[in-house]
């Protein structure tokens, strides 16, 4: 039988009961506010899934057989109080259905009935008490994907499609890679957790720091998600920033006040500081050039700078890092009073610091962009042309905005136009393409006139 994909599966439930029982001027919002539930909720519960089951598939299958059973129920019987409890009791129901049926899996089938918790009603406490599960849960999914067994992009892969339900071509673009490999690194790291019986558990003393690094690198990126998000209507997901701040505090305790962990907490608190001016009440993007910020959280921006400094300077566990580094470059943004005060060559050579501890193409991207602005565009333009030749970030979205932006301000109009319009092109957040949109549209009125 040929498997749908499961946003095929759900779309044309949702299409059924559309057709059936909304007007068609309402059906936009209907698939919002279930697009906005799928997101929110997916990774939270498919850990707890995965806890209880150890096994990746039979979790994911039962979690979109549960998305659909709320397709008929929530719009008859209205939205649970814990849509995440909700889902999470049906997923369970419906993994051990799917046992039921697996004959091949009887073995199995008795081994997880034993160890399952009675059944939760939908009350309030129900819901709490499984809440504060998926939460403590996540952090065990991160480490078990983390394993030194598999290999490093399989494992940020696999973390950030259970984690933040991002789609695979998304991540694909992010690595730079076509949608087919990065499907096919998914499947297998999932079938070596699978072979290797790989605990889902966070390990203890140097297991626990071998899997350090790719553990900082998967919050970091689940945080960018919420802070600039891939994909929908809206620039940024909250409870995506909330949760990766709540996992490096969680993180802070477990390897005893690691520097390199201060230095990503003080970076997402740092970047957190700046959500409230990032979007215009309508929802627009505003740059950093233009955020108003006396709207910068305060009491988050002093955390962060407290961490930092002491992290710096005091003698902590560990060695630098690039996201102590990358928390000193926000910390230069935060220390301007206005845009025209930011000093970019400290924050230039910052980059240049950071690309010996992470020499990538989007590091040394960014680092142009800040040459830029540092000593004009035309040396920023200078900086990339390297990266254009290797042609690694052909498929990168900010590299092809970065560029137009630098163009526009060297005078070179008709090739930054070329360039906002490839921008367009590859975005797939819909806040971020008008915003680029925009950007394009005005400067190709001025060749109008």
């Amino acid at each position: 039988m040929v498997r749908l994909k499961f946003g095929q599966l759900w779309k044309s439930r949702l299409d059924d009961f559309l057709s059936r029982n909304i007007a068609m001027n309402d059906i936009a919002s209907a698939y919002i506010v279930v697009e906005n539930i799928i997101r929110k909720e997916w990774g939270r519960v498919l850990a707890t899934l995965i806890k209880q089951f150890q096994d990746f598939e039979l979790s994911e299958d039962a979690l979109q057989d549960a998305l659909l059973a709320a397709l008929s129920t929530w719009p008859k019987n209205g939205l649970p109080d814990s849509p995440a409890a909700w889902l999470l009791t049906t997923a369970k129901r419906k993994a051990i259905d799917r046992l039921r049926r697996a004959r091949t899996v009887r073995e199995k089938q008795g081994e997880v009935l034993s160890n399952m918790e009675p059944e939760h009603s939908f009350d309030e406490e129900a819901g709490e008490q499984l809440d504060t599960a998926i939460q403590d849960e996540r952090l065990m999914l991160i480490f078990t994907c983390c394993h030194p067994a598999l290999p490093e992009q399989a494992r940020i892969a696999l973390t950030l499609k259970s984690i933040t339900g991002m789609k695979t071509s998304e991540i694909a673009r992010a690595y730079l890679v076509s949608e087919e490999t990065m499907a096919q690194r998914i499947v297998r790291a999932k079938r070596k957790i699978k072979a290797a019986n790989i605990p889902y558990k966070v390990p203890e003393g140097d297991q626990l720091d071998e899997r350090l690094a790719s553990v900082l690198t998967v919050i970091y990126l689940i945080f960018n998600e919420g802070y600039s998000a891939t994909h929908g209507e809206d620039l940024i997901r909250r409870d995506l920033c909330n949760e990766a701040i709540r996992l490096t505090e969680l993180l802070l305790t477990l390897t005893g006040d690691e520097r390199e962990v201060r230095g990503l907490l003080a970076l997402l608190l740092l970047h957190s500081s700046r959500l409230q001016a990032r979007c215009s009440i309508n929802g627009k993007l505003i740059t950093l050039e233009q955020q108003d910020r006396t709207l910068w959280d305060r009491e988050l921006i002093k955390r962060g700078l407290s961490i930092l400094i002491t992290t710096l300077t005091g003698g902590k566990k560990g060695k630098m890092g690039a996201f102590q580094i990358q928390a000193a470059i926000s910390a230069a943004h935060t220390a301007a009073a206005t845009y025209e005060q930011t000093n970019w060559r400290e924050i230039s050579m910052l980059y240049e610091k950071l690309y010996k501890y992470q020499p990538t193409p989007v590091v040394m991207l960014n680092g142009a962009v800040a040459l830029s602005f540092a000593y004009g565009p035309n040396a920023g333009l200078a900086a990339i042309q390297q990266i254009e030749q290797e042609g690694d970030l052909r498929i990168y979205q900010p590299f092809y905005a970065a560029k137009a932006d630098m163009l526009r301000r060297a005078g070179r109009i008709k090739e930054a136009l070329t360039n906002y319009r490839k921008a367009v092109e590859l975005s797939g957040n819909k806040t971020e393409r008008d915003y680029l949109r925009k950007r394009l549209e005005q400067l190709a009125s001025k060749i109008e006139q």
